[in-house]
C-alpha cells in the first residue's frame, strides 16, 4: 500500500479519462425505458391482469394468483424483449445497501425440454436466505428461512450492469415467522397509517378527500475523488472515510467551490449517471458543486414517499457503479474529510390529497388556510412529542461526524417555521378565552387569509441551521446522513404525524359532541397544540452555543452521540406510537434497536482496527524513516566538527518526531485495549457505550500526532495520498 501514492498520482497526470455526453438524446426519450410503466403495462398485459394491477397500486387491493401468472407472462415478455434473462426480487435489508439474488427464467420441464418461465409464485414471493442479513435476534444462524414478497406499488425495473440485464422486482422482506427484516415492510405501513388518519382529518374541510399521499423531494450530498488515489488510502478503501489526513492550505474557506463550474470529469460521471437513472425513472433535476472542494449534490422532483425512497437506494448504487467506469469513487459517508463540510441527505416531506391539494401549501379561502393551519400545527406538534424519536432515526456512526460540526443541523431536533406562520402561530395562541366566539373565528381566519393570502416559497426565508425547516409548502428534514436510507427517518416522521393526527380527531370530535361548531373545535384544539409544541419552534442560529443552552432551558434534548440517541427507539413513548400504528410489534422495534446498536460498534469497530493499521504500517515507518535520516544528518555534522549550532534545528525536529512516534504507539496500544475490553464486555448497549467513550476517544488523540506527522516528513516519504490531491485533484 505505500508505495500507492506517487503511481496514482502519475496515473492521475497522464491517462486521458472517459468522457460521457447524452449523444445529442432528450431526457423524455431515455426517461422510463427500463421500467414496467402504465403504459408498458397496457402493452404487455390483458385487460383483466391491467385492471388488477393497477387497482392494487392505487387502492391496495389484493393480486389474485391467477391474474398474478398473467402479469408475470406479460413482464417476462417485456423484459426479454430487451435482452433479460434473469429476474431478481430487490430488497432493502437494514445493512444500509440493496440486495438481490438472480434467477433465470431457464428451467428444464420433468420431459427434459428446456424452457423459459417465470410465472405468478416467482413473482409475488421468493425465499432468500435470511440467515446472514441483520436481525437483531429474531432469526437464529441456523435458521435460514425468509421470504421477499412483491411491492405492487412501486414499477418493476430493468438494472443494466456491464453487459447483462435483470429484471427487478421491488419487494419487501421478512422473516419466516412474518417480523419485517427491511426499510420498506415499515414504510408502507407507516404510509398507510398517515393517509388514513389524514383522510379522516381532510374531511372536516372536504368530504370528497378519499386519499392522501406522502411525497418526498430528496437531496444526495456526495463527495467524488479519483479512484487511483483513494484505493492507495486504507481508510477510503474500508471505511468510506479518511481517519488522517492534514487539512489542506486552502479548504472551503474562499467558497469558490459552491455553486462553481463543474470539473469536466465529473460532469461527465454526473451525464453518465443521470441517463443511467432517467432509464429507471429517477426524475433527476438539479445538479451542482456543493460547499466543501470535490462534493457535489443531485436531486429529483417530488415523488410518492415510498417510489423516492426506492429511487434514492437505486441511486446511491447506480454512482457507485458508474463511477468506476470513470476511475472516479463516491464517497456517500457523513464526514469522509475533516476540516471541510460533510455530506447529508435532506428529506422535504409534504402531503397531497387526491383532490390535489398539497396540504402543507396554504389556500386562496379562510377554510383552506386552515386546512392548511391543521397540518402545519399537527405536524410541529408531532415533532415536538416525538423528537427524541426523529433524533434516533438520524443517528449513525458517521452521522455523528456532522450533526452539530456547525456545517449541519445540530443532535438537538428543532424546528423552523419562518417569520409569518410565527405570528400566526402566535396570533391564535394569544387567543386565551375558554371559547372562541363566532367573531374570533371569523376576524382570525381572515387575519390568517390576509397575511398568507397564497403562501409563496419567498415568503419565508429558509433557516439551513435547522434539523427541520418549513419551506413554503413542505418540511425538510435537513439532519438525515447522506449514506443512510431515507426509509428509517420517513418511517418514524409518518408514524408521528399519524399519531398526532388521530389524537387531534379525537380532540376536536370530543368538543362537537358537546355541542361546539366544527371550525371552532378546530381552533380549539389547534391553539392548545401550538401552546404544548412552543418549546421546539426556534427562528435563529442553530448553530450557536446561545442555542445549546436555551435548547436545555426548554427542556429539549441534546443527544450527540448515536447509543444515547438510539435509546428512544425503546422507550415507552415509541413503543406506544410504533404499537398504536402497527408498525412493529415488541420483538421487531427491539431487534431494530439492536441492529442500529450492532451497526454503530461494528462501524467503529473496524475504523478503530484501520487506524491502527495505518498508523503502524505506513504513518510510523515513514516517521522512523525520516528519523534516521535526521539521525544521520546529525551524526555527519557531528563528524565534520561544525559545533551544536549547526545540527540544533535537526535536533529539535528529531525530539518533535520521536514525540508523536511515541505518542501514536501508546494510544495505539491503549486503543487496542479498550477496544478488547469494549469486545469482551458481554451486553451489546454497554459495548457500544464502551466503543463511543473509551475506544473512539483515541481516535482524535491518534489522529492529531499523525497529522503533525504529515506536516514534518519529506514529502516523498510520505505514503498517502493527501487532502490536497484528493480533494483537488481529478
Amino acid at each position: 500500500m505505500s508505495s500507492l501514492r506517487f503511481p496514482a498520482l502519475q496515473e492521475l497526470a497522464s491517462e486521458e479519462r472517459k468522457i460521457g455526453h447524452y449523444n445529442g438524446k432528450r431526457i423524455t426519450s431515455m426517461f422510463n425505458s427500463n421500467v414496467f410503466t402504465g403504459r408498458t403495462m397496457r402493452e404487455f398485459l390483458s385487460d383483466e391482469a391491467y385492471k388488477s394491477l393497477t387497482a392494487s397500486i392505487k387502492a391496495g387491493s389484493k393480486i389474485d394468483r391467477k391474474v398474478a401468472d398473467q402479469i408475470a407472462a406479460g413482464m417476462k415478455a417485456w423484459a426479454e424483449e430487451r435482452g433479460v434473462t434473469h429476474f431478481t426480487h430487490w430488497f432493502q435489508p437494514l445493512t444500509g445497501t440493496t440486495a438481490e439474488k438472480h434467477d433465470s427464467f431457464f428451467t428444464i420441464k420433468s420431459d427434459g425440454t428446456a424452457i423459459e418461465l417465470f410465472d405468478g409464485d416467482a413473482l409475488i414471493q421468493q425465499e432468500p436466505d435470511a440467515s446472514s442479513f441483520p436481525n437483531g435476534g429474531i432469526r437464529a444462524t441456523f435458521e435460514a428461512r425468509g421470504y421477499t414478497a412483491w411491492d405492487p406499488s412501486s414499477p418493476a425495473f430493468i438494472m443494466e450492469t456491464g453487459f447483462g440485464k435483470t429484471l427487478c422486482i421491488p419487494t419487501i422482506f421478512i422473516a419466516y415467522n412474518g417480523e419485517s427484516l427491511d426499510y420498506k415492510a415499515p414504510l408502507l405501513k407507516s404510509i398507510a397509517a398517515l393517509d388514513k388518519a389524514a383522510v379522516e382529518v381532510c374531511r372536516y374541510f372536504d368530504k370528497n378527500v378519499n386519499k392522501v399521499t406522502i411525497t418526498l423531494g430528496w437531496e444526495q450530498e456526495y463527495f467524488v475523488v479519483d479512484e487511483s488515489l483513494a484505493n492507495a488510502r486504507p481508510d477510503l478503501v474500508m471505511c468510506g472515510r479518511t481517519l488522517v489526513g492534514h487539512a489542506p492550505a486552502k479548504g472551503q474557506q474562499l467558497e469558490d467551490h459552491y455553486f462553481g463550474s463543474i470539473p469536466e470529469r465529473v460532469f461527465a460521471f454526473m451525464q453518465d449517471f443521470e441517463q443511467e437513472s432517467y432509464k429507471l425513472g429517477i426524475p433527476l433535476r438539479t445538479r451542482h458543486n456543493e460547499v466543501a472542494p470535490g462534493q457535489f449534490e443531485c436531486a429529483p422532483i417530488f415523488e410518492e414517499v415510498n417510489i423516492a425512497v426506492d429511487h434514492n437506494s437505486l441511486l446511491m448504487d447506480i454512482m457507485h457503479k458508474v463511477a468506476k467506469r470513470h476511475k472516479l469513487k463516491v464517497l456517500l459517508h457523513e464526514k469522509p474529510f475533516s476540516g471541510v463540510n460533510g455530506s447529508g441527505k435532506h428529506n422535504n416531506w409534504s402531503l397531497a390529497t387526491d383532490t390535489g391539494v398539497n396540504l402543507l401549501a396554504p389556500g386562496k379561502t379562510p377554510r383552506t388556510n386552515l386546512m392548511f393551519l391543521t397540518f402545519f400545527v399537527n405536524t410541529i406538534k408531532a415533532v415536538h412529542d416525538y423528537a427524541d424519536l426523529l433524533r434516533a432515526a438520524i443517528a449513525s456512526a458517521g452521522n455523528d461526524h456532522r450533526l452539530g460540526a456547525n456545517e449541519a443541523p445540530p443532535a438537538i431536533i428543532s424546528v423552523f417555521a419562518g417569520t409569518y406562520l410565527s405570528q400566526v402561530l402566535d396570533e391564535i395562541e394569544s387567543r386565551v378565552k375558554d371559547k372562541f366566539s363566532e367573531q374570533d373565528e371569523v376576524i382570525l381566519k381572515l387575519d390568517i387569509h390576509k397575511q398568507i393570502p397564497e403562501l409563496l416559497m419567498d415568503n419565508t426565508d429558509r433557516n439551513r441551521t435547522s434539523p427541520f425547516a418549513f419551506t413554503g409548502n413542505k418540511f425538510e428534514f435537513r439532519a438525515v446522513g447522506s449514506s443512510a436510507n431515507c426509509g428509517s427517518s420517513m418511517t418514524v416522521l409518518n408514524t408521528i404525524v399519524a399519531e398526532t393526527l388521530k389524537q387531534f380527531s379525537k380532540e376536536v370530535d370530543a368538543l362537537i359532541d358537546k355541542g361546539e361548531k366544527k371550525e371552532i373545535a378546530i381552533l380549539h384544539v389547534l391553539r392548545d397544540y401550538i401552546a404544548q409544541s412552543k418549546n421546539i419552534r426556534f427562528e435563529g442560529d442553530n448553530y450557536s452555543e446561545e442555542w445549546a443552552e436555551e435548547a436545555a432551558k426548554r427542556g429539549l434534548n441534546n443527544y450527540k452521540t448515536t447509543p444515547e440517541a438510539l435509546d428512544a427507539f425503546i422507550s415507552e413513548n415509541a413503543k406506544k406510537v410504533f404499537f398504536n400504528n402497527g408498525i412493529y410489534n415488541p420483538r421487531e422495534l427491539d431487534a431494530r434497536h439492536e441492529i442500529m446498536l450492532e451497526d454503530y460498534i461494528k462501524k467503529v469497530q473496524i475504523e478503530a482496527r484501520i487506524l491502527g493499521y495505518i498508523c503502524t504500517n505506513h504513518v510510523l515507518p515513514a516517521a522512523i524513516g525520516y528519523q534516521n535520516v535526521l539521525i544521520e544528518n546529525v551524526r555527519g555534522l557531528k563528524d565534520l566538527g561544525l559545533g551544536d549550532d549547526a545540527y540544533r534545528a535537526q535536533l529539535n525536529l528529531l525530539k518533535v518526531v520521536s514525540n508523536h512516534i511515541q505518542e501514536i504507539n501508546d494510544n495505539v496500544e491503549a486503543m487496542i485495549e479498550a477496544r478488547k475490553r469494549a469486545n469482551n464486555c458481554g451486553n451489546t448497549h454497554k459495548c457500544a457505550d464502551m466503543y463511543c467513550t473509551e475506544v473512539k476517544p483515541f481516535f482524535d488523540k491518534i489522529r492529531y500526532h499523525a497529522d503533525k506527522l504529515e506536516l514534518i516528513i519529506d514529502d516523498k516519504l510520505w505514503p498517502l495520498p493527501k487532502y490536497r490531491e484528493l480533494l483537488f485533484l481529478r
